[in-house]
């Protein structure tokens, strides 16, 4: 399994989340399990291989983090979403979203760019190739403003 893999598979977790009242842990004791990615693996080929131990790690850091620091993240989506109501915002974009933020924040290992690529990689997978620009554009601006080189 790729990290390309173990993320969107993180993706789908945290997008799964904001339609639950599980807690992220409760989430991935369930998911994360090889019973669970047989299943799904029959119907979505995502799920065909099972996570090593590094890359369970990886997608438990991704959905546990951005459960436990989503207010921050929603906050710096409202920001950079000039223009859009956070309501507004379709839930799998914000998933995507909420994640590459968190990359960029609190995982050090990840290049902002790569984040920023793969986030909009799956916007165009999962949304209207529209919002693939929108996404890279709060992004790119919210990486501009952290590196203190915003355009004017």
């Amino acid at each position: 399994m790729t990290r390309s893999a173990a993320r969107e598979i993180a993706v789908h977790f945290v997008f799964e989340l904001g339609f639950s009242d599980m807690t992220a842990e409760e989430l991935l004791a369930a998911a994360l399990t090889r019973p669970a990615f047989e299943l799904l693996g029959q119907e979505e080929p995502l799920y065909a291989e099972f996570p090593n131990v590094e890359q369970k790690a990886y997608i438990g850091e991704l959905t546990q983090g951005v459960y436990d620091r989503g207010g921050e993240l929603d906050e710096y989506i409202s920001k950079y979403a000039i223009g859009w109501n956070f309501s507004r915002i379709p839930r799998v974009v914000v998933a995507i979203l909420r994640v590459c933020m968190y990359e960029i924040l609190y995982m050090q290992d990840v290049p902002n760019a790569a984040a920023i690529n793969e986030a909009v990689e799956l916007t165009k997978r999962y949304e209207e190739p529209e919002l693939a620009a929108f996404v890279n554009g709060i992004l790119g601006s919210f990486v501009r403003e952290r590196e203190g080189t915003t355009e004017e």
